[in-house]
């Protein structure tokens, strides 16, 4: 480990050296990345959403038997099997739970009277007081820097909003790849920094190699935000499928969509039913199209066709506008003890009064 710890809140709260967490990303955080991240001594998150659940514990039991550091994973909350995959965590002792949407007060109650620690994502500060008003242990909060599913508000004007507005550990998430941007989050007020495509970036993670060569290649301006892929904002890579659907109309985009539903529910057995409900937990409160709300519910299949296959004709490349300034694919250990070596030579430049 290069140089001393760096305790706060997150270190506390879930037993890891670091104050740095890598996200859950779907295809991309399996056992292979998430046993890294830990044996690093940051806390790494097992994307659920795309494994069934005995998929799941089975990736759980693999990444037990890879560490014996804490780590996370994350679910959808409103997903209908939800309550089985939290069983799972709570079966198999996982430390952290984390949550790309809101959960009930009542999966919160469940895992925590279990002992595990809840971390949900929020992109508002309102989000934030609602669920630390239901009782979770800490907030991830991603800025419009950030990829996949995103808002509008930047990290630097959310962060201070969150931090201010509730009394748990903050979490930062979207713009940060390197110690100084830990350091900044710290100065802000958060407890740790949250990296999605930092950490798909590294040697660690099994995104196939030409995917990784085209997000290096990749500008700040070749990562975009579009709603055209299932009707939310959402930031990734400018890619030949991002342009064909901002080309299509509501026909082809409905059959493409269709298309894309069979091959989730085939690769997942997912029922058609299954995928219906959960499509309209997606278009509840939203103003979405019902090929929008098939785009949305098999998502999952257009981030494998690049992030498993390689297709990145075929997939979509979710990203954060920080790939426009990585260059390397370190391993995670040597990411993580870079990045606490740049927060430690930060803290030592800083001016200190007399």
């Amino acid at each position: 480990m290069t140089g001393p710890a760096l305790g706060t809140a997150l270190t506390e709260l879930v037993g890891v050296r670091h104050p740095l967490v890598q996200t859950g990303m779907g295809w991309v955080a399996g056992p292979r990345l998430v046993s890294a991240t830990a044996d690093a001594g940051a806390l790494g998150i097992l994307a659920s959403a795309t494994m069934t659940v005995a998929g799941l514990r089975a990736a759980v039991r693999e990444v037990k038997s890879r560490t014996d550091a804490p780590f996370g994973v994350n679910l959808r909350a409103d997903a209908g099997d939800a309550a089985e995959r939290v069983r799972i965590i709570v079966d198999e002792g996982v430390k952290v739970a984390s949550f790309a949407l809101a959960p009930s007060r009542e999966l919160i109650a469940r895992l925590k009277d279990a002992g595990v620690v809840v971390i949900p994502s929020v992109g508002a500060r309102r989000h934030a007081e609602k669920v630390a008003e239901w009782g979770v242990d800490a907030v991830v909060v991603q800025g419009a820097e950030g990829g996949g599913h995103t808002g509008a508000v930047a990290t630097s004007v959310l962060l201070p909003q969150v931090v201010d507005a509730v009394d748990i550990p903050v979490i930062a998430a979207g713009g940060f790849h390197d110690g100084r941007g830990l350091v900044a989050a710290l100065a802000y007020g958060a407890a740790g920094i949250a990296m999605g495509t930092r950490f798909l970036l590294t040697s660690d993670s099994t995104v196939p190699d030409a995917v990784k060569a085209r997000y290096l290649a990749a500008t700040v301006q070749d990562v975009t935000v579009t709603s055209e892929v299932d009707g939310l904002p959402h930031r990734m890579l400018r890619s030949e499928l991002v342009d064909a659907l901002e080309r299509s109309g509501r026909a082809a985009s409905l059959w493409r969509a269709v298309r894309h539903a069979a091959a989730f529910r085939h690769e997942t057995g997912m029922t058609w039913a299954a995928m219906v409900r959960d499509g309209l937990a997606m278009k509840h409160g939203r103003q979405l199209t019902w090929s929008q709300v098939l785009l949305a519910a098999n998502t999952p299949m257009l981030l494998r066709a690049a992030m498993v296959d390689g297709r990145t004709d075929l997939g979509v490349m979710a990203s954060g506008q920080v790939a426009g300034v990585i260059h390397d694919l370190p391993s995670c250990a040597e990411l993580v003890d870079r990045i606490m070596a740049e927060a430690h030579a930060t803290l030592d430049r800083l001016p200190r009064s007399a």
